[in-house]
């Protein structure tokens, strides 16, 4: 069935109807988005410059992980900084389901990636012996495919559906960005279906992929007992990292998608959290406590001085 949508444009409130409160915006998430891509580029380029940390399953992905919270703090921040100088904040149909798909399409990414980082640090903890055999190149490479690949089935699928919904009436939303059930609102159709189907194919695939990583963090745990204090001490450095990024990343994830349509007001300001603040510290969270990443961004550093020395 062909969708009849009458609507050529939407227009979002944003976050701040206040001219001066805007301002204040502009310059806050311009700053953040600076810190943001420059951060995960950092962190994306002292890996590749470093042969040691390049060879190593776990640095590898967190390359993917750097560029997969710079593509979506580019999809969302600089709208959101340009919209702060237009009090009609409009976007077309089309910009709208672009958007969209960008969004899920870059966060269900992470998503796997951010399991598959979890598998490697088992492997490497409780089964240290086959770690260079399991976790070869190859398998590396071919769960990034599957990441990406899974990515693209769960944003398209939910565009897909949307498509098919009619919209013919009103075209404001209360919202910054451009997400699903906002836009459900909006639709001149019965969305009780979609709704168990955005649940389907987001929030319970977060509520699993959440609790699946909490249960082989506890085997983690308790596979420790039998390790050195040193090797321990190591072990819960990582993966207290990587369990960090995972609660500021899956954890809004499933308050905005497990739910139904209007039993979260705070949808805005979680949405900000997951889409611009959690890229800005995933850098942090993997390079302050980490030895390893801070000798790597130093050597790069010096290098990159002695070039700039010599032209």
């Amino acid at each position: 069935m062909q969708n009849q949508s009458f609507i050529n444009e939407f227009i979002l409130l944003g976050l701040s109807q206040n001219t001066k409160v805007e301002k204040i915006l502009f310059v806050v998430f311009l700053l953040v988005y600076f810190a943001t891509i420059g951060g995960n580029m950092i962190t994306a380029a002292a890996i590749i410059y470093s042969p040691a940390l390049l060879g190593a399953p776990m640095y590898f992905f967190l390359i993917f992980l750097s560029l997969l919270d710079a593509c979506t703090s580019t999809v969302v921040t600089p709208m959101m900084i340009v919209g702060f100088f237009y009090e009609r904040k409009t976007i077309s149909f089309e910009g709208y389901m672009a958007q969209l798909f960008a969004i899920h399409f870059f966060t269900a990414v992470e998503v796997i990636v951010l399991s598959v980082m979890a598998y490697d640090r088992y492997v490497a903890i409780c089964k240290p012996l086959h770690y260079s055999s399991v976790m070869n190149r190859r398998l590396c490479v071919l769960l990034v495919g599957v990441a990406w690949i899974g990515g693209f089935l769960h944003s398209i699928i939910q565009i897909v559906f949307t498509l098919k919904l009619p919209f013919c009436g009103p075209n404001i939303i209360d919202h910054h960005m451009c997400d699903l059930f906002p836009l459900l609102k909006l639709a001149c159709t019965d969305t009780h279906i979609f709704v168990l189907l955005v649940f389907a194919n987001s929030g319970a695939i977060c509520i699993i992929i959440f609790s699946l990583l909490i249960v082989s963090y506890g085997v983690i745990l308790f596979s420790l007992r039998a390790h050195s204090s040193e090797g321990r001490r190591k072990a819960l450095s990582t993966c207290g990292a990587h369990v960090t990024v995972v609660v500021l990343f899956l954890v809004p994830c499933i308050l905005i998608y497990a739910r139904n349509t209007s039993a979260f007001s705070f949808e805005k300001n979680t949405l900000i959290f997951v889409n611009v603040l959690t890229p800005l510290l995933n850098p942090m969270v993997y390079t302050f406590r980490n030895k390893e990443m801070i000798n790597a961004i130093r050597k790069m550093w010096k290098r990159l001085k002695v070039i700039f020395v010599k032209f």
